[in-house]
């Protein structure tokens, strides 16, 4: 039998690569016919991802190959990161273009009952289907954010290459703008950095160019839940199609593949402890830190809320612009006020690592301040869990508009907090344990219209993945249409 081969290229980030071993799991169990080389790449400074890499590859079913893209030079490796931030990712993923190509084309002089069939690419990889290109094969692209976002991206390039508008020049601003992915107008300080920076914007625009040029988009949503995004994306008519095959989620999340079982279950054991829906759960995700002075403010939001809490607590790294993972503090006491772990003994645990599908599923956890990653947004929906937005990096602020204004899930602590610098040299605004504190009371109320919608969410997100839901014939279709072009290039 002669099987699609199809090429996956993930993004480095541990938020890109888990879906899209996921998505390749699902496409492999729906069609025998299918066979995936996953293409692992390895940033210079990336740490604590063998650990990931290895659980992945072991859990893969048959018909799924994970090939390690060879580490570059040593000259290299010194020219990428002397680059500035808004360019060192874009040049990094370019630079592997040589070795995919020359990867590929070992993979399918060695396959003896395979020919290629198309490559499945990453979001932030779009430079790859100039490869897939010169294979003359479909490029199809796995949109790890929502569907939302990328109207967003789109709708900001139009106005660039049309209007001549850059979003960028309106940062300082009070202005809205209307894209047709959202109802609401969405205020210009909700986008994210990259739109409004001047270094980033280019890369921005770039990316959303390519992105036409795809096959097809895979976004990692569900109909019902986006569904005003996605009929404005299939209303425009320079769009790829669109196919919505979400909730693609996986129990490891939360941060690094550690070996943590003792702890966890040591937070199960917690857990069981509490009443239901009494505990807030805070984590921010695998780069989500604060300093001192915001952890300050965080421990005394709890306090004064008086609510049961698990509080997911990191080191910050040293490499953050280079996002890489955090690690877990040796001892509380380094960064939390004295008295604090002692006082809150009775209704409070703070951990390092979060199991965090685990901690979402379980009956005592009633909200979650998040910092709205799509990935968390999408496990959240999945678990029932309401949501009390925090953003920080990347499409983030977008997301936390999308939940509190747009989908009615989450309440407000901020929607426009950013971490990074690129948009401003200050500082970020320290968020005050008197809006921490509002926002986890709103948040924890256990008769809100938006605790019922978000237990009306997972009702939708389960049934989208069965047979006859939504996200479970659209993956139906992709998987068709892969074929079509496959036997048609096979005559």
């Amino acid at each position: 039998m002669m099987r699609a081969e199809l090429i996956f290229i993930p993004s480095p980030g541990v938020g890109h690569l888990v879906p899209m071993v996921e998505l390749a799991k699902l496409l492999a169990s729906r069609d025998e016919q299918i066979s995936i080389s996953i293409l692992i790449m390895n940033l210079p400074f990336e740490s604590d991802k063998a650990a990931l890499t290895q659980k992945l590859k072991k859990d893969a079913p048959e018909h799924i190959t994970f090939v390690d893209i060879p580490d570059v030079d040593e000259t290299t490796r010194t020219e990428l990161i002397s680059l500035p931030r808004m360019s060192f990712f874009n040049s990094f993923v370019e630079n592997q273009r040589t070795q995919v190509r020359d990867i590929v084309v070992t993979i399918l002089k060695n396959s003896k009952s395979g020919k290629l069939g198309g490559f499945v690419i990453d979001m932030l990889c779009t430079s790859m289907i100039d490869v897939a290109n010169e294979f003359n094969v479909p490029a199809y692209v796995f949109f790890t954010s929502g569907a939302a976002f990328l109207s967003l991206m789109f709708y900001v390039q139009n106005l660039k290459d049309n209007e001549s508008q850059e979003v960028h020049e309106y940062k300082d601003s009070d202005v809205k703008l209307s894209p047709p992915g959202f109802i609401n107008p969405v205020p210009v300080k909700v986008l994210p950095s990259m739109m409004l920076s001047k270094d980033g914007f280019p890369g921005v625009i770039a990316m959303a160019r390519r992105l036409r040029k795809a096959k097809a988009i895979l976004v990692n949503t569900v109909l019902e839940l986006e569904a005003h995004a996605i009929k404005s994306l299939a209303n425009d008519g320079n769009t790829p199609l669109i196919y919505h095959i979400g909730p693609i989620i996986h129990s490891m999340s939360g941060g690094a593949v550690i070996n943590s079982n003792k702890s966890e279950e040591d937070i199960i054991c917690w857990l069981n402890r509490q009443p239901l829906l009494s505990v807030v759960y805070l984590c921010f995700g695998s780069i989500g830190s604060f300093d001192t002075a915001q952890v300050t403010e965080i421990a005394q939001a709890l306090e004064l809320s008086g609510h049961r809490f698990l509080w997911s607590l990191r080191r910050p790294s040293q490499e953050m612009e280079r996002t890489e993972l955090l690690t877990d503090y040796e001892d509380y006491n380094e960064v939390l006020s004295e008295g604090f772990l002692k006082r809150t003994s009775g209704i409070g645990k703070v951990i390092g690592w979060a199991p965090q599908m685990t901690i979402l599923s379980h009956p005592s956890v009633g909200g979650f301040v998040s910092h709205c990653g799509w990935n968390s947004t999408l496990e959240s929906a999945w678990c029932g869990v309401p949501m009390a937005t925090w953003p920080m990096y990347a499409e983030q602020q977008t997301n936390a508009f999308q939940l509190v204004k747009e989908l009615g899930i989450a309440a407000e602590i901020k929607m426009d907090y950013r971490k990074d610098n690129s948009v401003s040299s200050e500082p970020s605004i320290l968020v005050t344990a008197k809006e921490i504190e509002r926002g986890i009371s709103c948040l924890m109320d256990g008769e809100s219209e938006m605790r019922t919608k978000m237990k009306e969410m997972k009702n939708i997100c389960r049934k989208a993945i069965v047979e006859g839901g939504s996200s479970n014939t659209s993956l139906g279709k992709f998987i068709e249409a892969v074929m079509d072009n496959f036997q048609e290039g096979s005559l």
